[in-house]
C-alpha cells in the first residue's frame, strides 16, 4: 500500500466463517461468482489485450469487489476505470495508484472530490467541454492542485464525449485553463451492442471507434498537444477497437463475469458467465409460471435487447433450462414462463445468469466465491449508489 493511504473498509480477504457450504445450504436469492470461470475470464483477457501491446484497465464498476479487483491486478491489470467518486476513493484508499474517473465531475461536491483526488495522486478525470471544465480549473487553481484529464471523445454512442471533429478545438480550449493537464483521449464504444447478433458487423464497428480515436490524437498531437493515452472500452469491443494500432490501453468491464447481454452479442458462452443469482422457486400455482424469490432487487432490470430478459434460467449447475424464460419480475418475486417450467417444483435451486451483469452487481451488498458445488469464501460489494 502507498505510504499515506488509509486501509480499505474491505481488504479483499472474504470472510470464511462457516464456509465452506453446500449451493443448498445457502439462504436465497444470493449473489455467486463461480471462481475458476472468473479466473480464467481474467486470463483470456489479459492474453488478449497484452497481444494487442495495451495496456489493460478494467471498469472497477462490474466487480465494486477489491477481492476481484486484486485478481484482476494479479493479472497485470495497470489500473481501474471508475464511475463514481466512492469507487474512486475506494480504489484510493485500497493503494491503487492509476484511476481514470470516466465521468463528468459536474456540480460542487463533485469538483471538489476531483480536487482532492487528483491531490493525493493518481487520478485522472474525465472532461468533455468548457462549461464542465471550467469549474473544476477555478477549484483546481485556488487549491494549488493541477488536475490531470483526459479528453471524452464520441465516436458512436452520442452519450458523453466531444464530437470528432471539436475535438482539437475543445482540447485547446482546456489545456489554455489553469491547473488543467491534458493526459490524453477516450472513448466507450457502448453502441457496438446495437449490432445485436451482427458480429461482424461489431466488430467492424469497434475498429472504426478505434481508428476514429487514434485520428483524434494524431490531431491533437499535430496542434502540439501530448497524448499519451489513446484508451477504448468495452466488452463487446474488447475483440476490434483495442487492436487498432495507436490504441495504448483498454477498459473492459464485463469481461470479468460475462452476462446473458454478452452471450447475445457473440462476446462469451454462457460457460464462460461468472456470476449468477441463486434462487428457489416459492410458487408453481398456475400453469405455464412459477415464481422465484429473486426478483428486480436481485437482479439487473437494464432493458438489454441482447439479453431479451432478466436473465438465463440454469439448474443448480448452471445448465441453461429449454423452455425457461425469465421475462418479468416484482421487487422480491421472478416470473418464470414456457413449456419448462412444467418440470419446476416449489422449492428447486436454480441459478440465473443475469442479463446485465454491473446493474445486478449494484443491488448487493456481499457475494459469494463458489468453488464447484460450494460457497467458499463471502467478500463485501462496496462503493455502491
Amino acid at each position: 500500500m502507498a505510504a499515506g493511504r488509509r486501509p480499505a473498509t474491505g481488504d479483499g480477504a472474504g470472510v470464511t466463517d462457516g464456509l465452506p457450504l453446500p449451493l443448498d445450504e445457502l439462504p436465497t436469492p444470493a449473489l455467486l461468482v463461480d471462481r475458476n470461470r472468473m479466473e480464467a475470464n481474467l486470463a483470456a483477457t489479459a492474453r488478449s489485450i497484452g497481444a494487442a501491446g495495451v495496456a489493460l484497465r478494467p471498469h472497477f464498476k462490474t466487480s465494486k469487489c477489491l477481492a476481484v479487483a486484486r485478481r484482476q491486478l494479479a493479472h497485470g491489470a495497470t489500473g481501474f476505470t471508475c464511475a463514481t467518486p466512492a469507487e474512486v476513493a475506494l480504489l484510493q484508499d485500497a493503494g491503487v495508484e492509476d484511476v481514470l474517473w470516466a465521468h463528468q465531475p459536474v456540480g460542487p461536491a463533485k469538483v471538489a472530490f476531483a480536487v482532492e483526488a487528483a491531490a493525493r495522486g493518481g487520478v485522472t478525470v474525465a472532461l468533455d467541454s468548457v462549461e464542465v471544465a471550467r469549474p473544476l480549473s477555478e477549484a483546481a487553481a485556488r487549491a494549488g492542485v493541477t488536475v490531470s484529464f483526459a479528453l471524452e471523445v464520441d465516436t458512436g454512442l452520442h452519450r458523453a464525449g466531444v464530437d470528432p471533429d471539436k475535438a482539437v478545438a475543445t482540447a485547446s480550449a482546456l489545456t489554455a485553463m489553469p491547473a488543467l493537464e491534458l493526459r490524453g483521449v477516450f472513448t466507450h464504444e457502448g453502441h457496438l451492442a446495437k449490432h445485436g447478433e451482427d458480429r461482424a458487423g461489431l466488430e467492424a464497428a469497434g475498429r472504426l471507434a478505434g481508428r476514429t480515436l487514434v485520428q483524434v490524437a494524431e490531431a491533437l498531437r499535430d496542434r502540439g498537444h501530448e497524448c499519451p493515452m489513446v484508451s477504448v472500452g468495452s466488452t463487446p469491443g474488447a475483440t476490434s477497437a483495442p487492436f487498432v494500432d495507436g490504441v495504448t490501453e483498454a477498459r473492459p468491464g464485463t469481461y470479468v463475469y460475462f452476462d446473458a447481454n454478452q452471450v447475445g452479442l457473440g462476446s462469451a458462452r454462457v460457460e464462460e458467465c461468472a456470476q449468477t443469482v441463486l434462487s428457489r422457486v416459492v410458487s408453481a400455482q398456475r400453469p405455464g409460471t412459477v415464481i422465484i424469490d429473486a426478483g428486480i432487487k436481485a437482479m439487473s432490470s437494464d432493458s438489454m435487447a441482447a439479453a431479451g430478459s432478466l436473465g438465463i434460467v440454469c439448474d443448480v449447475s448452471g445448465r441453461p433450462l429449454d423452455g425457461v424464460v425469465f421475462g418479468n419480475g416484482n421487487e422480491e418475486h421472478g416470473y418464470l414462463s414456457g413449456p419448462g417450467t412444467s418440470e419446476l417444483r416449489v422449492g428447486d435451486l436454480l441459478r440465473v445468469i443475469p442479463n446485465h451483469a454491473c446493474g445486478t452487481t449494484n443491488m448487493w451488498s456481499a457475494l459469494y466465491f463458489v468453488d464447484g458445488d460450494r460457497a467458499v469464501e463471502r467478500h463485501p460489494i462496496e462503493a455502491r449508489h
